[in-house]
């Protein structure tokens, strides 16, 4: 669900090569369906253009043997390097692929040529409206590995942003999962020499020496030895065989995942407006990623990797509306309580992207869903409280980490703020109190409440 920046592969032309449906003769055809980690489960079907994504799901099942209860886990997706969509299970993916062009064309900016040379294929991943508390219950370490595969390249990729120390361990968790037991130099050199497949691009650099290093103290230890010695200071469980071993090291992985708040996000591309800083800089556009998931919603930059906003459904208005300014121009609006000078004020952040029909459609599917469950999935977002809003993340001391990549940077927000003045809702310098947007959890449900004015406020 993410435009040209998502994490899949960036040559048109390795995807060009992974045809996700090939013949197989008259009446039986070969469908491939891949894997996070690039492998592929072949399966045989009989009626090509109607078999639906239940089936095909309930096949990849059935060749990687994995229990029937996994069957909410893991869902089917198109993906390219333009759009990834997750499938629903009455979804025709071979009439969905006979579409794709108009997709592309209708959520996506790319180019006329772009769209003509894109490719999807079928991937099996991780299903955006599994809950993570459910995850926790998971012990079935076939079902681990491949969710242990999918976040482990969200990391590398930086679609998940973390902190270095996390990334240091769970850089040491994959060594340990994928090298064994660390008994030697010989182990030392191999994590040495493939860093990229254990920590993010942007920590596998070597420190250098010099007046580098005498700037920085002397202090700093080259990247692969922080992870050498990371992982040589795992600590096993005693009275387990090596299976149960791994086993426990895969849902440490990804409890420490599950700890990021966009962990099972699905991913969707836009860009906000730049705050402006002095009288001669322009304000500009900031490239964005924005997750949804179960529990909110996240806005990332993808330049700096860390969270410009966070908000949880019971703390945000929204809406998807359509200008007409230089053309058609898809834009969602997100309202969250915030401050200026002090004041409680409400905020509008402004995010422009052609996914914002389906940003909004998921947000409604989410929140609706959440209502369904009893409120299921409302609860563990409301132990969440957005990154930074401090009292929902007593739990989880480490994402409290000052300047940690998951808080909130509302001063990197070029946001509008308004205020009820009577009779209208005006624009202060820069605040408001009534919403102008229908979308919002049921009643009942949302904790939101528009901030009332008072003469305090000062308007423009």
């Amino acid at each position: 669900m993410e435009g040209s920046d998502s994490g899949c592969p960036a040559d048109p032309s390795e995807v060009s090569q992974r045809d996700s449906v090939s013949s197989a003769g008259a009446r039986a055809h070969s469908v491939l369906i891949y894997l996070v980690n690039d492998t592929a489960v072949q399966v045989t079907v009989e009626s090509l253009s109607s078999i639906t994504t239940l089936d095909l799901g309930r096949m990849v099942r059935e060749v990687l043997q994995l229990p029937e209860t996994s069957a909410d886990v893991f869902a089917l997706w198109l993906v390219s390097p333009l759009l990834e969509l997750q499938l629903k299970s009455r979804h025709q993916p071979y009439k969905v692929c006979r579409q794709w062009q108009d997709l592309l064309y209708r959520f996506t900016e790319s180019s006329e040529e772009e769209i003509a040379h894109d490719e999807p294929f079928l991937q099996f991943r991780r299903n955006v409206f599994f809950p993570k508390a459910k995850e926790l219950l998971i012990e079935e370490e076939g079902v681990l590995r491949l969710l242990y595969e999918e976040a482990k390249g969200n990391i590398l990729e930086g679609r998940y942003p973390c902190d270095p120390q996390d990334c240091e361990s769970l850089g040491a968790l994959s060594c340990r999962v994928e090298l064994g037991r660390c008994e030697g130099e010989e182990h030392c050199a191999a994590v040495s020499s493939k860093l990229g497949s254990f920590l993010p691009p942007h920590l596998c650099r070597r420190a250098a020496g010099g007046l580098l290093s005498v700037l920085r103290g002397g202090r700093r230890v080259r990247e692969g030895e922080r992870l050498v010695q990371a992982y040589r200071s795992l600590s096993e469980h005693s009275g387990c065989s090596e299976e149960e071993q791994i086993k426990r090291h895969l849902q440490s992985y990804l409890s420490l995942c599950q700890s990021l708040p966009y962990y099972g996000c699905a991913m969707f591309s836009g860009q906000i407006d730049k705050p402006v800083q002095g009288l001669l800089q322009r304000g500009g556009r900031k490239s964005v990623c924005v997750g949804i998931s179960l529990e909110g919603v996240y806005i990332i930059d993808t330049k700096e990797k860390h969270v410009l906003l966070g908000l949880c459904f019971s703390l945000l208005l929204w809406e998807h509306v359509l200008t007409e300014e230089g053309g058609d121009s898809h834009i969602l609006w997100l309202e969250f309580d915030g401050e200026e000078a002090g004041t409680p004020v409400n905020k509008l952040l402004k995010i422009y992207s052609k996914q914002a029909e389906l940003m909004s459609g998921l947000i409604e599917f989410c929140v609706e869903l959440g209502a369904a469950q009893g409120d299921e999935a409302g609860d563990v977002a409301a132990t969440q409280k957005p990154p930074g809003g401090g009292k929902g993340l007593e739990k989880r001391g480490k994402l409290r980490r000052q300047n940690s990549v998951v808080c909130n940077r509302l001063e990197n927000l070029s946001t509008i703020n308004y205020v009820d003045a009577g009779k209208e809702i005006k624009r202060v310098k820069p605040k408001r109190a009534a919403s102008f947007f229908s979308r919002q959890p049921p009643s009942g449900s949302a904790s939101y409440t528009s901030v009332q004015v008072t003469d305090s406020l000062e308007q423009g």
